[in-house]
């Protein structure tokens, strides 16, 4: 990696349409936390991991890693009221050399060539976007109905999106209003032109129903 990557990852979600007492990021998958999965996969290609997580989750935080013997490199900071709020107090620990990636920590499964391509782009564009291509038909809703939509010119898109830091953080700074969808979006918002698009991997879904995490469990006992 010749560019260093600071990977930031935003995880005050309370995940309730997994279900449980627990944020998802903290549920077991195969006896161990869903989040400790996703950073063990990024930190290949990360010079830094910041977790921005609840103030209140702090604590169990500590004691998750105690228990786990994880020993991930990482620092932790207050996530806000939202993921822009989360993600913006995350980059005041960024430099504004390098790259910056933002990655859901409920995405455990992001392939190793997705990142490299990733991280290659992003130095070369500035900003750089994973996506899918849509398989099922979509269709558009209206308050009297509903219209079929061409779903060849939509694509699904994942994390993590990555930036020339510089820009990424100069971007949050200058949009009014905290309401965007991710940090493709911020970006965007500022410089009025979008992230390069860059093919990722099917299997990088987000881990947000029980179901999800069955497939995870399947995919990481095939690999074992």
């Amino acid at each position: 990696m010749s560019t260093p990557c600071c990977f930031i990852i935003p995880a005050g979600g309370r995940g309730l349409r997994f279900g449980g007492e627990l944020p998802k990021q903290f549920s077991l998958i195969l006896g161990k936390p869903l989040i400790m999965y996703t950073l063990e996969r990024i930190a290949p290609f990360a010079s830094q991991i910041i977790l921005a997580l609840p103030n209140d989750y702090f604590d169990y935080w500590k004691k998750l890693c105690e228990q786990y013997h994880f020993t991930l490199p990482h620092e932790v900071v207050a996530g806000g009221t939202t993921r822009f709020e989360s993600v913006y107090n995350a980059l005041q620990r960024v430099p504004h050399e390098g790259l910056v990636a933002v990655h859901d920590a409920v995405r455990p499964l992001i392939a190793k060539h997705t990142l490299t391509t990733l991280i290659e782009t992003a130095e070369k564009t500035g900003a750089a976007l994973p996506y899918t291509n849509m398989v099922d038909s979509v269709r558009k809703l209206y308050s009297k109905g509903s219209q079929a939509v061409d779903r060849s010119t939509l694509v699904q898109v994942q994390t993590p999106q990555i930036f020339q830091a510089s820009l990424l953080i100069k971007a949050y700074q200058s949009v009014i209003g905290t309401n965007f969808m991710d940090d493709a979006s911020v970006y965007e918002a500022h410089f009025h032109h979008a992230p390069t698009l860059v093919e990722g991997n099917v299997e990088n879904i987000k881990i947000t129903r029980p179901l999800d995490a069955l497939w995870m469990e399947m995919l990481l006992t095939k690999s074992n």
